[in-house]
């Protein structure tokens, strides 16, 4: 009934089914999900929650289990909960073998209170949202309540010593795995504390910083193309890489997955050691690495089926039934007692199928003109999405608003050095804090076409002006919404389940 009122109301796509299920029905989200026989998988983290989401679902498809995953945006234990209604069917059922959850770093740990995932991929630490979490620090206690509830095994991001240090947070009969980087990708992932190292050494950065920042913004992403390091930067074969000033450090931990090279729609991957290749539909360094995140948690997926499997078959000649490692009946009949084959071969095809997320290098076509949409929400992702993605011949937009979806606090944009576009421009800024960005251009000394807080008409302007010419819309969440809500009434823009 709430989901036929929601849909006749138009309120599918928000949280307000959640919100009246979590009002008549508390234990709906942990009695549904229990049903699924390989459990949940939960990933968090400050950037590439998404992202990474659609690649495990993707790969988990891929390699032939029927995954539930939250729509973009539901990432609040409300939204999981609206998300499951429209899914279950009228006895409350759920159709899948595993769900593949991104939450909110704080949401995740209300969502554990509720039900323990069997998996969790914790990403990165960032200065994100600063009304909402506070300071890193926090973000990094919230994550460790959900590594402390994971029941099977947690995956953690080795180069981030926040993330890194919440295995000790695991309990001992849940295993820990790692994904990484080799040293010369480092470069392109400094952390909170090396970026802000790196602003206190120097203070202000002067007009020659900016100026070789400039020159060498082009650089950058070539190097982040070619997996070879920066100019000026020196791979020591150790954990700890330079650049300038900024050092980058890592926790060394052996890691399941390793991103090794990453090239013009390619990559490459350590897996324990092995190097294997794919062709890619994903842009920039940092989606890859998102991959390699993504592949570990699959590896650990994979690992755990066969033991279930062989649970499951050698219990299957005393009864219909096992137990898994949360306690809950498996249904041997249902299961398939061969494991989950996650060969190489196999890892690399699916994610060679993967593509954008919504508003993450996504492409709109607008009459025969390519407008790439790329969400930016703190500071670590705006620097990578300009490295990663150059714009010369390119128009430029950025779109900034201030709405609860995307913190009050935009003081971060102080922390995103710009240089790299002084060359070409940015020919439109939008949002409801456009002047704030504007002025933030102008330290930098890049030059702005025209700020205009209308987003909608700015959309407009901004993509019907040089006919042709490719496109970036560098946006915000919430501006990210409008901006493909605007684009759908002159171009085909894919319903994401939210922004239409």
């Amino acid at each position: 009934m709430v989901r036929w009122a929601s849909r006749l109301s138009r309120h599918g796509g928000s949280a307000l089914p959640g919100q009246v299920i979590e009002r008549f029905d508390r234990g709906f989200l942990a009695r549904t999900l229990a049903e699924l026989p390989y459990g949940v998988v939960l990933v968090s983290g400050t950037n590439g929650k998404t992202t990474t989401t659609r690649m495990v679902a993707s790969v988990l498809e891929s390699l032939g289990l029927r995954v539930f995953t939250n729509p973009t945006g539901s990432n609040f234990t409300r939204g999981v909960v609206s998300a499951l209604l429209g899914e279950v069917d009228l006895k409350g059922r759920l159709d899948a073998d595993i769900a593949v959850l991104e939450l909110d770093e704080a949401y995740a740990v209300h969502f554990v209170k509720q039900f323990r995932p069997r998996y969790s991929l914790l990403l990165n630490v960032m200065r994100d949202q600063l009304d909402r979490f506070g300071e890193i620090d926090n973000t990094a206690r919230l994550l460790s309540h959900v590594a402390q509830a994971t029941s099977g095994t947690v995956v953690l991001n080795r180069e981030d010593a926040r993330i890194a240090h919440l295995a000790a947070d695991v309990p001992h009969d849940t295993k820990v795995a790692y994904f990484g980087l080799v040293n010369s990708l480092r470069v392109f992932f400094p952390s909170d504390d090396d970026m802000h190292a790196s602003d206190m050494a120097q203070g202000e950065s002067n007009a020659a910083d900016r100026s070789a920042s400039a020159r060498t913004g082009s650089d950058v992403f070539a190097s982040a193309r070619s997996g070879m390091p920066a100019p000026g930067v020196r791979d020591t074969g150790s954990p700890r890489l330079n650049l300038g000033r900024a050092a980058f450090e890592s926790t060394a931990q052996p890691a399941d997955v390793v991103l090794k090279h990453v090239g013009d729609h390619e990559a490459e991957f350590l897996i324990d050691g092995r190097a294997v290749s794919t062709s890619v539909k994903l842009e920039g360094v940092y989606n890859l690495f998102n991959a390699a995140a993504a592949l570990a948690v699959v590896r650990a997926v994979a690992a755990d089926s066969a033991a279930d499997n062989a649970g499951a078959a050698d219990s299957a000649g005393d009864g219909d039934s096992a137990s898994s490692d949360n306690g809950r009946a498996i249904n041997v009949s249902a299961i398939d007692t061969s494991a989950i084959n996650a060969s190489d071969e196999r890892l690399m095809h699916a994610l060679a199928q993967v593509t954008p997320a919504f508003g993450r290098g996504e492409v709109i076509d607008v009459n025969g003109t390519p407008v790439e949409l790329l969400l930016v929400k703190n500071p670590m992702g705006f620097r990578l999405s300009l490295a990663s993605f150059p714009p010369e011949n390119h128009d430029t937009m950025i779109a900034i608003c201030d709405e609860y979806a995307d913190g009050r606090d935009m003081s971060w944009l102080w922390d995103v050095d710009f240089g790299s576009l002084r060359g070409e421009g940015v020919a439109m800024v939008s949002g409801t804090r456009a002047w704030d960005m504007a002025l933030r251009l102008e330290y930098d000394q890049v030059p702005v076409g025209q700020t205009d807080t209308d987003l909608e008409q700015s959309v407009e302007s901004f993509v019907t002006a040089n006919p042709g010419r490719p496109k970036h819309m560098y946006c915000t969440y919430t501006a990210m919404l409008r901006a493909r809500s605007a684009l759908s009434h002159f171009a085909q823009v894919a319903d994401a389940g939210v922004g239409r």
